[in-house]
């Protein structure tokens, strides 16, 4: 039976971002063609969602709950609670990482 995939608040601020961005500095059709291929990433977390591996920043901390895939250069930070997948990062992975999980995921 497949997962249900969501997006955090975070996640689709994030996609809000990133195409803008794109948008912005390159052109909508690139904007769109990321913003495609991003959410078909997240999409496919619905058949096999444990195919993720774990984000190096947060296993050094010993958090082991949260995954990721990519579309490089961007990064899809998720976890898998029961039948729901929740996508609760998206992120150029060229940015500071720990400092930005710490903020988004830890709070600090």
């Amino acid at each position: 039976m497949p997962h249900e995939v969501r997006l955090s608040a975070g996640a689709e601020q994030d996609l809000e971002s990133l195409y803008d961005h794109i948008a912005a500095f390159d052109s909508k059709a690139s904007a769109n063609h990321v913003l495609d291929q991003l959410l078909k990433a997240a999409e496919g977390l619905a058949a096999f969602p444990e195919r993720g591996s774990r984000p190096r920043e947060l296993l050094a901390l010993g958090i082991r709950e949260y995954r990721q895939v990519f579309f490089k250069p961007y990064r899809l930070i998720y976890r898998i609670i029961g039948q729901q997948v929740i996508v609760v990062l998206i992120a150029d992975g060229r940015r500071d990482m720990q400092a930005l999980l710490a903020r988004r995921l830890l709070g600090a």
